[in-house]
C-alpha cells in the first residue's frame, strides 16, 4: 500500500494542476490566454533542462543524451506525419499533450527506480528517499498539469474536457513506475535515453508551436516576462525539490 501510494503521488499532482480550469472565469479567458501561453513556454523549457537533460547527462553522459535527444526532437514532426493518413494532422494542442505525456513517462520510471531500491534493500532510508522523490515530482507536476488544461480552457474548450486531458497527460507516470518495479533490470539502463528523448520532444514543441504563437499573440506585460516567470517557477521547484 505504501508503494502504491508513492507511485500515485505524481499523478495526483498533475490532477491538482489540471483542476485549475474549474477556477477560471469566462471573462478571464482572453486575458489569460497569452499569459498562460508564455508561462507554459517557460515551464516546458525549464522542465526540459532541469528535469530531463541534466539527469540524463548525469546518468548517461553526453553521447547517450545526444542519442536520445535528437530522435526526441524529430518525434513531434514524425507523429504529425503519421497522423495525416488517418485524416487529422496534429495541431498545437495535440503536440503539447504528447510532449508533456512523453516527459512524464521517464519521471514515473525514476520514481519506480526509487521504490525498486527500497524493495531490494528494505531500508527505511531507501523508503524515505523514494517518497521524497515522489513528493518532489508531484509538486513539480502541479504547474505541468496546469499548462495543459488552462490554455485549453482559455481557447474555449469545456472545463470537463480540459481537466480530463490535463489529468491524462500524467496517467503514464504510475505506468512508468510499475514497469520499473516489474522489470527493473530491463528498463533502468534505458532511463537516460528516455529522459533525453522526452527533453527533445518538449523543446521541439516549444520552438515550433509555442514560441511562434506567443510572438503573434502577445501577453499583458510582454510575453518574455511570462516566459521568465514560468521558467523560474519550474526551475525553483525542480532544484529545491530535487
Amino acid at each position: 500500500m505504501m508503494i502504491a501510494a508513492g507511485i500515485l503521488l505524481p499523478f495526483v499532482g498533475t490532477a491538482l494542476g489540471a483542476a485549475g480550469v474549474f477556477f477560471m472565469r469566462r471573462q478571464d479567458k482572453m486575458v489569460c490566454q497569452g499569459m498562460l501561453l508564455g508561462a507554459a513556454t517557460g515551464i516546458m523549457i525549464a522542465a526540459s533542462v532541469f528535469s530531463l537533460l541534466l539527469p540524463a547527462l548525469e546518468q548517461g553522459g553526453p553521447w547517450i543524451t545526444a542519442m536520445g535527444f535528437l530522435p526526441g526532437m524529430l518525434f513531434p514532426a514524425g507523429a504529425d506525419r503519421l497522423a495525416r493518413p488517418l485524416g487529422r494532422a496534429m495541431d498545437k494542442t495535440d503536440k503539447m499533450i504528447w510532449a508533456v505525456t512523453v516527459h512524464n513517462l521517464p519521471e514515473g520510471m525514476a520514481v519506480g527506480v526509487g521504490f525498486a531500491g527500497f524493495l531490494k534493500t528494505g531500508s527505511d532510508a531507501a523508503l524515505a528517499g523514494a517518497f521524497a522523490l515522489s513528493l518532489g515530482i508531484a509538486l513539480q507536476n502541479i504547474p505541468e498539469g496546469a499548462i495543459i488544461s488552462l490554455p485549453l480552457r482559455a481557447a474555449g474548450m469545456g472545463r470537463g474536457r480540459s481537466f480530463a486531458l490535463g489529468v491524462l497527460s500524467g496517467a503514464v507516470e504510475p505506468v512508468g513506475a510499475a514497469l520499473i518495479l516489474l522489470a527493473a533490470g530491463v528498463f533502468s539502463p534505458l532511463l537516460p535515453l528516455l529522459l533525453s528523448f522526452a527533453a527533445g520532444a518538449m523543446i521541439a514543441v516549444t520552438a515550433e508551436e509555442l514560441l511562434p504563437d506567443l510572438a503573434r499573440q502577445g501577453a499583458p506585460g510582454g510575453g518574455s516576462l511570462w516566459v521568465a516567470l514560468g521558467f523560474l517557477l519550474m526551475m525553483l521547484m525542480d532544484v529545491c525539490l530535487g
